[in-house]
C-alpha cells in the first residue's frame, strides 16, 4: 500500500511538472488562434472565443514577411551545421578517447579549455574571419563558424570512454584498420550520443538569434528567429501573429525531440561514466 501511494505521488508530481512546462506553449498557440479584437480586449482569455488562423494567413502571406522563406532557410543551416557537428566532433572524440599519440592529455585540456570561453567574446573575431571569407548574408556564414565546438568533442569522448575496448581490440586483430573500427564499430555504438548530440545542435542553430542578426542583411536571407523579429514594430506589436510565428518555429523542434527522446535519455545517462 505505502508503494502504491509512493508511485502515486511521483506520478502526480511528474503530471504537474508537465503541466507546467507545458503550459507556456498551450498558451501561445491560444494566443495565436486569437483575433486583434480580442487580442485588444483587456479581459485574459485562457481559450479564443472565436479561433481564427488570421494570424498565419498575415505572417505566410505577405511579401515583406516571407515566413516560409526563413522556415526554409533556418532548417537548411540547423541541419547542415548538426551534420558537420557530427562529422567533426566524431572524429576528435575519438582520437582523444582511443588514440595514442604525444600531446593527447595537452591537447584534451586545451579542446576543454575553450568551453569556457563566453560564446560572445567570439562575435567579433568570427564576424572579421566571415567577412574576409566573402560569407557575409550567406547561410554559410551561419553554418561553418559553429561547426566545431567543444562540446561536442567532450561530450562523444566521454560516451567513446564508456564502450568497452575488447570490441575494438577483436575488430583489429580480425585486420580491421583505425577508420574502419571507427566507422563500423564505434559509431554503430554510439547511436544514442549521436542522436542527443545532433538535437542539441539542431536546437542551438535554430534559437540563434545574435550571430544571424550580425552576419544577415537581406529580407529573404534572413533566419526564421531574427526574422520573426522583425514583426514586432517600434509603435505596436501583433502578439498574434509573433505567437503564430513561435507555432511555426516550434514544430521541427517538437517533431525532433520526439522522434529522438529515446536514445536522448540513454545518452545523457551513458555520456558521464568515465571521466
Amino acid at each position: 500500500m505505502r508503494h502504491i501511494g509512493s508511485r502515486t505521488g511521483t506520478y502526480l508530481w511528474l503530471s504537474l511538472l508537465g503541466i507546467l512546462f507545458a503550459a507556456p506553449l498551450a498558451w501561445m498557440i491560444s494566443t495565436s488562434l486569437k483575433s486583434p479584437d480580442e487580442m485588444a480586449n483587456p479581459d485574459l482569455n485562457l481559450l479564443p472565443r472565436e479561433p481564427t488562423l488570421e494570424s498565419y494567413d498575415k505572417i505566410l502571406g505577405q511579401t515583406q514577411t516571407p515566413v516560409f522563406q526563413w522556415f526554409v532557410n533556418s532548417l537548411l543551416a540547423a541541419t547542415l551545421q548538426t551534420v558537420l557537428i557530427l562529422v567533426t566532433a566524431s572524429m576528435a572524440a575519438y582520437a582523444l578517447a582511443r588514440m595514442q599519440f604525444p600531446g593527447r592529455r595537452l591537447m584534451t585540456a586545451l579542446v576543454l579549455a575553450t568551453l569556457f570561453v563566453p560564446p560572445i567574446s567570439l562575435v567579433i573575431p568570427n564576424y572579421v574571419i566571415v567577412a574576409g571569407l566573402g560569407w557575409l548574408d550567406s547561410l554559410t556564414a551561419v553554418v561553418v563558424p559553429g561547426a566545431a565546438g567543444a562540446f561536442g568533442v567532450f561530450f562523444l569522448r566521454q560516451f567513446f570512454l564508456s564502450l568497452p575496448k575488447e570490441l575494438e581490440e577483436a575488430a583489429i586483430i580480425d585486420g580491421a584498420g583505425r577508420f574502419r573500427v571507427f566507422w563500423q564499430v564505434i559509431l554503430p555504438l554510439s547511436k544514442p550520443a549521436l542522436a542527443t548530440l545532433a538535437l542539441l545542435s539542431f536546437l542551438t542553430n535554430w534559437n540563434d538569434f545574435l550571430w544571424p542578426l550580425y552576419v544577415l542583411f537581406s529580407p529573404e536571407r534572413l533566419t526564421l528567429q531574427p526574422g520573426l523579429a522583425t514583426l514586432q514594430s517600434a509603435y505596436q506589436t501583433d502578439y498574434a501573429a509573433m505567437m503564430a510565428g513561435g507555432v511555426i518555429a516550434s514544430v521541427p523542434v517538437l517533431l525532433l525531440f520526439l522522434a529522438t527522446q529515446r536514445f536522448v535519455v540513454e545518452g545523457v545517462s551513458r555520456s558521464g561514466l568515465k571521466g
